[in-house]
């Protein structure tokens, strides 16, 4: 799934949170930007294994969220809302379409690396890949309860994450060509050497 379709995902239980308590709405929708982004920051390392844990996450949300519960300050709640949007992420990255440049392809084994189990998670296709239609799709609909609920900055990022991923949706096969003819140009430029 497209990273903005993992934030759309935590904004569906900020937007629950914010409801019930509004006076957390600031913080949980911040915190779920963030745990929805967070776990994609490895793509600058091993991505979908440095920092995606599809089941260490849930050791840390669950406990949190009761906390939050029990105790709820905007710190506890938003901690409980950053945790519990990473897991989702994490785990839901098992249910697409594998960690290739060409995912609709269908060739990955991978989709996410389970530290718990030692191996790499296969990937279910439910969502055929980031940026396929149905992922589009998917974000759109899970937007709507963060832009009925939030106002202000935080609607216009969620706007604006919508328009990111419309375009990526729409180029998402553009890109993967992209990408390939860029890393080919330096291995032509040796071979020629």
């Amino acid at each position: 799934m497209m990273a903005t379709t993992h934030v759309f995902v935590g904004l569906v239980l900020a937007a629950a949170v914010a409801a019930t308590a509004p006076e957390y709405a600031g913080s949980v929708a911040l915190a779920a930007i963030l745990g929805g982004f967070f776990p994609d920051l490895d793509v600058c390392a091993q991505h979908r294994q440095t920092l995606h844990f599809p089941v260490y996450y849930w050791v840390l949300a669950v406990p949190s969220t009761l906390l939050a519960v029990l105790a709820p300050t905007a710190v506890t709640v938003a901690v409980a809302v950053f945790l519990l949007t990473a897991a989702a992420h994490a785990l839901s990255d098992h249910v697409g379409g594998g960690l290739a440049a060409r995912p609709w392809e269908g060739r990955s084994r991978r989709a996410v690396y389970s530290h718990y189990h030692g191996r790499w998670l296969e990937p279910r296709r439910w969502v055929a890949y980031d940026g396929s239609p149905g992922d589009l799709a998917l974000g759109a609909v899970l937007s709507i309860p963060a832009l009925f609920v939030f106002d202000g900055v935080i609607r216009s990022i969620v706007v604006a994450m919508l328009v990111v991923s419309i375009g990526y949706a729409v180029f998402r096969r553009y890109f993967a060509g992209v990408g390939e003819r860029v890393l080919e140009e330096p291995r032509s430029r040796h071979s020629d050497d």
